[in-house]
């Protein structure tokens, strides 16, 4: 509700300032002025939000004014920049719409390619790469070598984050190549430096990474932007933690963390603060370690960013934890791993999927689009896809036949079960001493010490044998098993095991903790020397498996 409360907020805000046709108006000084200049001075005022504002407003209003789809657009990508994030992507969709009203791909592609670097500011790789490809999709029909390439960065940064190292460096370096010659894009020319040495950092090049870093702060500094600066210093301090330099490591990063702070970069912040707990952790600083590891936890919590590398922080939590024998504390940070690792199976599962299927398959037809591909051979595949997906599809539909008709007959026999007050008496015939050919006094006897023994509920003992019960009653195993045979109508593992199952499910009936226990637990409770026997005999038992059975008696009692 707090979203869709947020969402109405901003839109009405996003009307506020777009709705200027009927009431305002440019000022005379600015009614003349270029975009370039108009561009120059939202630049100028970026630490006085009010003013800032006005030249946003009339770049975009002098845009809409004149009709120019290109300006408009990147009248909307300026407030991509300076606007909170939640309003980003609501001029970052006015921006797709303008551009798809134009028709021109590269407008388009660079439209969408936008909204992909938001979505990948907030982190949020899945919604970056859809909107990645289909961009990719406009552009590759166009010849605008700035965006095909701000495409490759883009792709390679996803390439990057899932681990493809060695397919990321490559297309860094073609990324380099061309940003290093287009002098209005420093920040992409250095931006591809600083991302190649992360690559080199990840394979194990640490030499490299540092000779990478060292050449972006010396572009930086020739070409006047000092922007990247602090990026290089936070990124050649994790590369010194593997070369084992761990207090240069720690210098370099909390040098370079109040610029992370300030951009709210909590993706680098959160790496930043794992290596420096490494570091301590390493020189044997446990506590400072923990309260940096903690702090990773704690962007986890609030933000919800997770990638591999940062796994190892919850490994190292909970071994702590558990050394120390604070259970809480281990519980606590065994779930936020759980947690951790269920994101980070969904996230790269699809963006792994989609990054090979549409755009490295897309790539690898372009260049193959002109060898032949015999037919024959499509349609052999085509009749083996087909062949399996018919296989496929017959063996799901056995098991939903299956899975139907096994819940059927377990609800029927689950009915049946509870109309009965409790499960059948073990009792079988009347006593007919001449029967078994033994002593009369021999079969009262034991009849008499089985009532007992049932009624005490001694049958719950765990490893019963008919041995250990033929010596109990004084008797001998083979009349005892006769016995049981003639009057209680089973051989004698049967009538222990429907004993002890019988029993468990008038304390199921009963006793809600108990529906809570595992099967190994159950066992336990009624005397089952294996969980798989307990199973095998609960089913010979009620004809359904004791999960069901629980299940259905918490839904009915």
């Amino acid at each position: 509700m707090i979203k869709v409360v947020l969402l109405l907020l901003s839109l009405c805000l996003v009307e506020q300032i777009n709705a200027q046709k009927t009431d305002f108006r440019f000022s005379d000084t600015l009614r003349d002025r270029s975009y370039d200049y108009l561009y120059e001075r939202i630049e100028k005022w970026e630490k006085d939000s009010s003013k800032q504002l006005l030249y946003l407003q009339y770049f975009l209003l002098k845009a809409k004014q004149e009709k120019n789809a290109k300006e408009i657009i990147n009248g909307y990508r300026n407030y991509l920049f300076y606007l909170p994030e939640k309003l980003k992507l609501v001029y970052a969709d006015s921006m797709i719409s303008t551009a798809v009203k134009s028709k021109d791909n590269a407008l388009i592609g660079s439209a969408y390619l936008s909204k992909g670097i938001v979505y990948y500011g907030q982190k949020k790789h899945r919604r970056a790469l859809d909107n990645y490809l289909v961009a990719n999709n406009f552009i590759s029909q166009t010849n605008d070598q700035y965006l095909i390439y701000k495409v490759k960065y883009s792709i390679a940064s996803i390439k990057y984050y899932l681990g493809f190292y060695n397919e990321a460096i490559s297309l860094f370096r073609e990324c380099i190549d061309y940003f290093k010659t287009d002098k209005e894009n420093d920040r992409a020319y250095l931006n591809s430096i600083h991302s190649l040495g992360l690559c080199y950092n990840k394979i194990g090049n640490y030499g490299l990474c540092t000779d990478i870093n060292n050449l972006g702060l010396v572009e930086g500094k020739r070409l006047g932007n000092e922007e990247m600066k602090d990026y290089f210093i936070h990124s050649e301090g994790i590369n010194e933690y593997f070369k084992n330099n761990l207090s240069i490591s720690i210098k370099k990063i909390t040098y370079a963390l109040p610029t992370l702070l300030q951009n709210k970069d909590f993706g680098n912040e959160a790496v930043g603060y794992f290596y420096i707990g490494k570091s301590y952790w390493d020189l044997k600083k446990t506590n400072l370690g923990l309260s940096y590891f903690k702090r990773v936890d704690n962007i986890f919590e609030k933000k919800g960013y997770i990638r591999p590398d940062l796994r190892e922080n919850f490994e190292i939590l909970i071994d702590h934890y558990k050394s120390k024998k604070d259970l809480k504390l281990q519980l606590h940070y065994i779930r936020k791993l759980i947690k951790a690792d269920s994101i980070l199976n969904k996230r790269y599962r699809y963006l792994s999927g989609r990054i090979h299927k549409e755009y490295d398959t897309k790539q690898l037809l372009a260049e193959k689009e002109n060898i032949e591909t015999s037919l024959e051979n499509r349609k052999y595949n085509d009749l083996i896809l087909t062949s399996i997906i018919v296989g496929l599809f017959s063996l799901l539909l056995f098991i939903a036949y299956r899975y139907i008709r096994n819940k059927r007959v377990y609800k029927r026999k689950f009915d049946e079960l509870m109309k009965k007050n409790e499960m059948p008496k073990t009792e079988g015939k009347s006593i007919q001493s001449n029967v078994l050919d033994i002593n009369p006094e021999t079969v009262n006897s034991v009849l008499s010490q089985l009532e007992k023994f049932e009624r005490e509920k001694k049958f719950l003992e765990k490893d019963l044998t008919s041995i250990k019960l033929a010596v109990a009653f004084d008797s001998n195993a083979r009349y005892l098993s006769k016995i049981i045979q003639h009057y209680r109508g089973k051989k004698f593992v049967e009538y222990i095991n429907d004993l002890k199952v019988d029993y468990l499910i008038s304390q199921l009936k009963e006793n809600k903790q108990l529906r809570k226990y595992t099967n190994k637990a159950l066992a336990e409770e009624v005397g089952f020397s294996s969980t798989q026997r307990f199973a095998n005999a609960f089913f010979a038992r009620t004809g359904m498996p004791t999960a069901y059975f629980i299940e259905e008696i918490k839904t009915r009692l």
